[in-house]
């Protein structure tokens, strides 16, 4: 039986003006070994706040998985002298959006990752304790990923970015993936969307493979992606001391050479280019209203990873 993962993760930002920039990232995991007849799952919780220094991190290995979904995020961690409870609820407008196109990717063996957003653009409050210190949320800007699958991408982008400063209503859900097919690795493959002026296009998918430009780095991202009637340009940027580091299990047939690093920035700061043909270009910006995730292999770059073991 191969192995497989399964995680629910919240990402929120509180971006106010005249407010210090929060961030919250909370993710449910399960974890089922090749050849194991029951799982594992973990409880990670990251609250950043650059007043108060580095990104504050908990996670913890447990048999129950709290409550996590689209309309709400409840559960607790202790590890290593730390301890977080969170209790968020969730609302959004508009409907899901499945990443993969065409949508048969879902029913097939390739990617062996599959993603979406049931909440793409949404709304959360309730409170995050970490460590004592209670986080009050209301209404700050979120989006709920949900995602599975037998092993994780060879790297991986995912961009979330909203509130920009002169179209607060914009959103972009961005997931960037290169991935091994036999002994070769794909070029870039872009899946996601884009919502500005009340309508949303889809951006990137198979039929969009030779137009995407990527270069991805710690702290740093430059993007072109196609899509359908439209084309995004995205640069974005994230303090490496607000980035955490985590280990990701290989959930494949070798576990170790199936490991990943992963950095997530809850405050990146985002410039969006959206070309549409015959309309005029929009160049949006937001000081801090990203959320900026690259996956792959050893390459933290003075971000040191959290002491937490994966699951």
């Amino acid at each position: 039986m191969a192995g497989r993962y399964e995680s629910w993760f919240l990402s929120a930002r509180d971006t106010e003006p005249g407010r210090p920039p929060r961030a919250v990232w909370i993710r449910h995991t399960t974890h089922r070994r090749a050849g194991a007849r029951t799982g594992t799952g973990a409880l990670w919780c990251t609250v950043f706040d650059p007043s108060g220094g580095a990104p504050a991190a908990v996670k913890q290995t447990v048999d129950g998985l709290g409550e996590a979904g689209p309309h709400r995020f409840r559960g607790e961690a202790r590890a290593r002298g730390r301890m977080a409870v969170w209790d968020l609820e969730l609302t959004g407008s508009g409907p899901p959006l499945r990443h993969l196109r065409p949508k048969a990717l879902y029913r097939l063996p390739l990617p062996r990752t599959k993603l979406e957003a049931p909440v793409p653009d949404g709304s959360v409050s309730g409170q995050v304790v970490l460590d004592g210190a209670l986080v009050d949320v209301v209404g700050w800007r979120a989006t709920v990923g949900h995602n599975w699958g037998a092993e994780h991408a060879e790297r991986w982008v995912w961009l979330h970015a909203a509130g920009f400063e002169d179209e607060p209503d914009t959103w972009l859900e961005l997931a960037l993936a290169r991935v091994r097919v036999g002994g070769a690795l794909t070029p870039w493959i872009a899946n996601g969307a884009v919502s500005h002026g009340g309508q949303r296009f889809r951006l990137g998918g198979l039929g969009h493979v030779a137009g995407v430009r990527v270069v991805a780095a710690p702290g740093r991202l430059e993007a072109v992606v196609p899509g359908e009637r439209v084309s995004v340009r995205v640069a974005a940027h994230a303090d490496l001391d607000q980035t955490v580091g985590f280990r990701y299990a290989g959930v494949g047939a070798d576990p170790v050479r199936g490991e990943r690093e992963v950095l997530h920035a809850g405050l990146a700061g985002v410039h969006l280019g959206i070309r549409r043909p015959g309309r005029s270009s929009a160049e949006l910006a937001t000081a801090a209203g990203g959320a900026y995730e690259l996956g792959g292999r050893e390459f933290t770059n003075g971000v040191p990873l959290q002491p937490y073991p994966d699951p």
